[in-house]
């Protein structure tokens, strides 16, 4: 009978005696021993690996010891140097896998015991700045919860634009309390260079609301400068000619789209915003004692503003058909209405750059100054301004009304005085 003995280092030492037996088979005979490594006399289960050998180079505290790699046999160098009194001993490098040789592993050394960081040390930073990164509310991470709020309203496709254009290459990264001056300077200069007043202040009005949302909810702190905003002239007073006055009336009179034409309509009778048109709910429409209730109107306060008779006549024709005076064909508000006003518009044949709503109370507020009846506080009342200084843009209108008023009386006198 002939013995084959085999070494199996794993899981186990152990020594395998393979024996060939008469009947052809094998008989595999296993002997386990517990003290495979070591003197006879060691612990029992103590199964230490043999210690590789430390090589000196010819510079200090550089040492190497011979491992394997991709091609085959090769150095693996080691630095060990002190640094507030402790031995530290740090991988260089492989001879072949790093290109480290000896003189490069000094060098190495060199820069650690001058104070550059080792590469335990290094990972920990790195590991310290993610966690820090991941507690950190960045403009980046603030505007992810405030654009929530702006789910359904007009403006969110344009404030997504600029936060992906404008805010968020200069400030994506940075907390609040991290925008300096000069940061916004350099966000004028580079990306804004060019772009009207109206946008520069459109910008950086969505950098301050996602500001205060963020110290509203407690999230982050506030900028620590003030944000200057640029001075926009605005005072813009949409005006339509008699003929274009009489054009719109007789598309709107003559339109097959009920909800549309007699929201222009209520609008050029009522002075009334888009939005709250959009928002007005037979509940909030008095007809009886002649007045309609504007809740959360662009002013802040709940406002009541008078029915004229020509705007008591269309919403007495208008079908209730929902809680919304103005709806849709599903009986839902209204979302979008541009194509369809637009449609009006270029039916009427009104300028290009005259907005079919806002135009409309432009022209209600003109019509009531320019009649010499109608003062200025009521019609601030009327337009529902928050302040008379919206309201003065209209003042030059009346003014002329008066003057013209003014040289009635002088004809008047004139007339007398020829008289004589």
């Amino acid at each position: 009978m002939s013995c084959l003995f085999y070494l199996l280092l794993y899981p186990f030492p152990c020594i395998i005696i393979s024996c060939g037996g008469d009947a052809g088979g094998d008989k595999k005979h296993w002997l386990r021993t517990a003290h495979f490594w070591g003197a006879a006399g060691g612990d029992k289960g103590e199964q230490k690996m043999p210690k590789q050998e430390r090589l000196k180079t010819s510079y200090p505290g550089v040492y190497y010891i011979i491992g394997h790699g991709a091609r085959g046999e090769e150095r693996i160098y080691y630095i060990s140097y002190r640094r507030s009194g402790k031995k530290i001993e740090e991988k260089a490098g492989r001879q072949f896998q790093d290109d480290m040789t000896p003189a490069r592993a000094a060098g190495l050394r060199a820069r650690r015991i001058e104070g550059e960081p080792s590469n335990t040390a290094r990972r920990e930073e790195e590991k310290a700045a993610r966690e820090a990164e991941a507690g950190k509310w960045s403009i980046d991470r603030l505007w992810g919860l405030y654009q929530k709020n702006l789910e359904g309203l007009k403006s969110q496709a344009a404030d997504k634009s600029r936060f992906t254009s404008y805010l968020q290459p200069f400030f994506g990264t940075k907390e609040p309390h991290e925008i300096v001056p000069l940061d916004i300077d350099r966000l004028r200069r580079k990306a804004l260079s060019g772009k009207s007043d109206q946008t520069v202040k459109h910008v950086l009005a969505l950098l301050r609301r996602i500001v205060r949302y963020g110290i509203r909810k407690q999230l982050s702190q506030g900028l620590t400068f003030t944000l200057e905003m640029p001075k926009v002239d605005n005072e813009v007073v949409e005006m339509l000619t008699k003929q274009e006055l009489s054009r719109l009336l007789k598309v709107l009179q003559k339109s097959d789209d009920i909800q549309i034409s007699h929201l222009m309509l209520l609008a050029l009778l009522t002075g009334m915003r888009k939005g709250e048109l959009l928002r007005l709910c037979w509940n909030d429409v008095d007809l009886e004692s002649g007045f309609i209730t504007i809740r959360a109107p662009k002013g802040g306060r709940t406002a009541r503003i008078p029915i004229n008779n020509a705007a008591r006549r269309i919403l007495k024709d208008h079908p209730r058909i929902a809680d919304q005076v103005f709806c849709n064909h599903k009986r839902e508000p209204f979302r979008d209405i541009r194509k369809r006003v637009n449609a009006i518009r270029k039916a009427a044949e009104l300028p290009e750059g005259f907005r079919p709503l806002h135009g409309l109370r432009h022209v209600y507020a003109s019509t009531l100054a320019s009649s010499g009846v109608v003062d200025l506080y009521t019609l601030q009342r009327l337009l529902n301004h928050k302040s008379a200084t919206m309201t003065t843009r209209y003042s030059h209108i009346r003014d002329a009304a008066l003057r013209k008023a003014s040289e009635v009386a002088a004809s008047i006198f004139d007339e007398a005085i020829g008289d004589e």
